[in-house]
């Protein structure tokens, strides 16, 4: 029944993040790959780029991505983020559940999950990678408790988790941590060490090291796996000025979240009230650390706190007692909650109203209507939906920072939209024609102004400016 509820959660909660900017690159490399049985490692849709070399880190999710939408258009689409977002919070329910002994904290546990992971629920690889996290640690927890066999399946999920999303580094970390942890014995107050069996701790260590090899099961080897380093390292554009790269603000509503999570454990620490083991402690110092850094990373903070909290609060609330349900209402409520999630789907109607809402809709048909000959210069939020929907207009920028970076036309760009440098440079060293631009960019104000420039065309949330013909 509690399940259901989640159900209903995930679906209300996402019905309105459709149109992502990052979700139509994902879906054409997605269709690139499905239609030519090939996986990219140049680039394929930026002009500006010159076909430099690209690591296609989330091929196999941009697959999956694709195909949703081949199967059902943006209906499939909205469906597949439903129904990720749905067993990330089961999943998150079971872990909670099972490490804290009571399916009541249990389901506290995945209400934190799904506070924070409101920071990134979209149709984004991440998503994928992120149920691969909580599958890890479900593995890992029923390897310790149960029967070290579940071990056997990390190298598995490594192969799978390294063709999705970057954030398998993670999961490297926190296996690591885990028998790393266990040879502290110190007690200190409330601080206990962790219970391991010494034979099943050598077998998780033995199938981590067969997961690291499993690394090397994807398109182009090492570079693959180094990736997550070299993108926090060696991209300092993309991390110092994407909007998710941010620090936390402390002051808004998932910030004081997490400090009011801080404060329970701690306080449930101090009043000796609960125990806390020194992985656990490690887990929490990761998460927070990363999720102060970088706001995006709220996400994998909800993921190691929720458990750590759930058992803490084990022992505060009555455990489920079977012989107390009752299954009429239960199953009932059980069908509310379906129908429910049924009539809180969103429609077709809608989706097409979130993608023209988010994305250049008109303005593309403004210039094919009026055509408009490249080559194009956009702006970065709107690259994804142009090179889906447009792709006889190769994009000058889009959501895949790195190769931007990495050629420096990232840097062009930024100087270019923050009026660093005269406007023509850039518009002329690249023969722009004319611009498809968002209404907050500072260039719709700056570039009618200029010779040889025009405002064509404007909307509520997009413009085009074409260059007038000397």
């Amino acid at each position: 029944m509690l399940a259901s509820v989640l159900l209903i959660l995930a679906v209300l909660t996402v019905r309105e993040r459709f149109d992502d900017p990052d979700l139509w690159w994902n879906l054409k490399t997605g269709e690139v790959i499905w239609t030519t049985h090939s996986i990219p490692v140049t680039d394929l849709f930026s002009y500006s780029t010159n076909h430099h070399a690209w690591v296609p880190h989330e091929w196999l999710a941009q697959l999956v991505i694709y195909g949703a939408y081949k199967l059902g258009g943006y209906s499939g689409l909205e469906f597949l983020l439903c129904a990720l977002t749905a067993i990330l919070l089961w999943a998150g329910y079971a872990l909670c559940t099972l490490y804290s002994g009571n399916s009541k904290v249990g389901f506290v546990g995945a209400l934190i999950l799904w506070m924070f992971a409101t920071v990134g629920l979209s149709i984004r690889a991440q998503l994928i990678g992120y149920i691969l996290f909580v599958v890890e640690l479900l593995l890992i927890h029923l390897g310790r408790t149960r029967s070290p066999r579940w071990f056997y399946w990390l190298p598995v999920l490594f192969v799978v988790w390294i063709n999705c999303h970057a954030s398998f580094i993670l999961g490297l970390v926190v296996g690591a941590v885990l028998p790393a942890a266990s040879f502290l014995r110190a007690e200190a107050g409330a601080m206990r060490p962790s219970q391991w069996d010494p034979q099943c701790r050598r077998t998780l260590a033995l199938a981590l090291l067969a997961s690291c090899a499993a690394l090397f099961v994807n398109p182009v080897g090492i570079q693959q796996i180094l990736y997550p380093v070299d993108t926090l390292l060696h991209m300092p554009l993309l991390v110092g000025n994407v909007a998710e790269y941010a620090p936390l603000n402390m002051t808004e509503a998932r910030g004081i979240g997490l400090l009011a999570i801080l404060l329970c454990s701690f306080l449930l620490l101090a009043m000796r009230r609960s125990t806390m083991y020194w992985d656990e402690l490690i887990f929490l110092a990761i998460g927070t650390w990363m999720a102060v850094s970088h706001m995006r990373m709220l996400f994998v903070f909800g993921i190691l706190a929720a458990p750590v909290l759930s058992r803490q609060l084990a022992t505060l609330w009555d455990a489920y007692d079977a012989a107390a349900d009752r299954p009429g209402l239960n199953a009932a409520f059980i069908a509310l909650a379906l129908l429910v999630a049924y009539f809180g789907f969103p429609g077709k109607s809608n989706l097409q109203q979130q993608v023209e809402d988010g994305s250049p809709v008109k303005a593309l048909e403004f210039v094919r209507a009026h055509h408009l000959a490249g080559p194009m210069m956009n702006d970065h939020v709107y690259g994804g939906y142009l090179l889906w929907a447009a792709p006889e207009y190769p994009v000058f920028i889009d959501g895949r920072t790195d190769v931007f970076e990495w050629t420096g036309v990232l840097r062009e760009f930024g100087e270019w939209a923050t009026l660093q440098t005269d406007p023509n440079l850039l518009l002329d060293k690249y023969k722009v024609n004319f611009c498809v631009l968002t209404r907050e960019s500072p260039m719709i104000q700056v570039l009618p102004l200029l010779p040889n420039w025009k405002l064509a065309y404007e909307d509520k949330n997009s413009a085009v400016i074409e260059r007038v013909a000397k």
